[in-house]
């Protein structure tokens, strides 16, 4: 394997770092900007409100800019992002931030996606895709906890001035390790989203935005939940962190391993009866502590579980347009973090923050019944599908 590959899973793990490193230091932003605990996690909306959606329109309106160029500029628009973020005074500058690193990241995760292929042999290109988004998922889960880690100790600004550093980090690897990348023309937008008039594949993406959805009402919030619901101490707060964390890069793993043993729709289907039945008993075990850990790591595990399981689901349903559905469900993911967060700050300003895994839990529920209908429903649209390929290979 091209050890740039490597080097690009790292420069998405920064990326990714920004989407939900804030979740774990919202009490810490709310009370330094005097706003509430809902609006801080607002940052959470809309930048993966705009991720979900600027990823497929950035990379067709930057379609023919060569790649290593596009890459060093976008880094350049994020390392601004980041140091407006860092250096914000009020709410709005944040906000404002947020929005500039969101656009940036988005095109840069893709570009990360579709430049590890191009530098190794055909029969290694899905092994060097997954590595790029091994480091995208281990950012998601694993960011929060370091946030913590430093947000408590030097304030909420310095996880932000850690990815400042680590992004002109990556600016200077860029630079200087990677080749120029000749740029492919991409499937119009129209076309990608015209896979979606089978029922079938747009059941499909509906349940990844849902379970994801279900799950970030309660992650997004979840220091703030445990320091009500269980009283437990930011020292605490932290382990809890890394063991889902661990917990959540384990289970996306074993989500591959468990869809090429049992196949991806039992694996897709066993993965949200069990993420909502974990959400849905959470709030009953707080006062048993190891019960409730052991709880947490289930959780933790069976939220990242499913995403592997449902994107071999989608290869084995239509592999002509399997990378275009690699990025609609990509988007759909994004997009049910943005409503995710949007739902559990809206519980936790009309009603309790308590109540949040109760309402997760049942949006999970709902994505079982999406998930059962796409797995019923045939395959159609079958012509429009063979076009979309050769517009591909062309």
């Amino acid at each position: 394997m091209n050890k740039r590959v490597y080097f690009l899973m790292i420069v998405s793990f920064v990326i990714g770092m920004v989407e939900l490193i804030i979740s774990g230091i919202l009490d810490l932003i709310a009370e330094d900007l005097n706003v509430s605990l809902g609006q801080a996690g607002y940052l959470i909306t809309i930048f993966s409100l705009i991720f979900a959606i600027a990823s497929p329109v950035l990379l067709l309106m930057t379609s023919k800019i060569e790649r290593k160029k596009l890459t060093l500029v976008s880094l350049v628009i994020f390392l601004f992002g980041n140091m407006i973020t860092v250096i914000a005074p009020n709410y709005a500058v944040l906000f404002t931030g947020r929005v500039v690193t969101a656009l940036s990241g988005a095109l840069l995760i893709i570009l990360c996606l579709v430049i590890a292929p191009s530098l190794v042999e055909s029969k290694y290109r899905g092994r060097a895709i997954g590595i790029v988004s091994m480091g995208v998922s281990a950012s998601l889960v694993l960011g929060v906890p370091i946030g913590i880690l430093l947000g408590n100790t030097f304030g909420w600004r310095a996880p932000f001035l850690l990815i400042t550093i680590l992004t002109i980090l990556s600016i200077i690897g860029v630079y200087f390790l990677m080749d120029q990348v000749a740029p492919k023309p991409g499937v119009p937008l129209r076309q990608q989203l015209a896979t979606l008039k089978s029922q079938k594949i747009s059941f499909a993406h509906i349940t990844t935005f849902l379970y994801m959805t279900g799950h970030t009402v309660l992650y997004a919030y979840l220091k703030p939940y445990l320091q009500t619901a269980t009283g437990m101490e930011t020292t605490w707060i932290s382990v809890v962190y890394f063991l889902f964390g661990i917990a959540a890069v384990a289970g996306g793993g074993l989500g591959g391993t468990l869809a090429d043993l049992f196949g991806s729709k039992r694996s897709i289907l066993f993965s949200i009866i069990g993420l909502g039945v974990v959400l849905l008993i959470l709030p009953i075990t707080t006062n048993l502590m190891v019960v409730f850990l052991v709880g947490l790591m289930v959780w933790g595990m069976l939220s990242w579980l499913v995403s592997p399981a449902m994107q071999t689901y989608l290869i084995e349903t239509t592999p002509s347009t399997s990378d275009i559905q690699q990025s609609l469900s990509n988007s759909s993911l994004h997009l049910g973090i943005a409503v995710g967060s949007l739902i559990g700050g809206i519980v936790v300003e009309s009603s309790s923050i308590e109540q949040n895994p109760i309402v997760g839990g049942f949006i999970v529920i709902i994505a079982l019944f999406t998930a059962v209908i796409s797995i019923r429903k045939p395959l159609s649209n079958q012509n429009e599908m063979a076009r979309i390929k050769k517009q591909i290979e062309l």
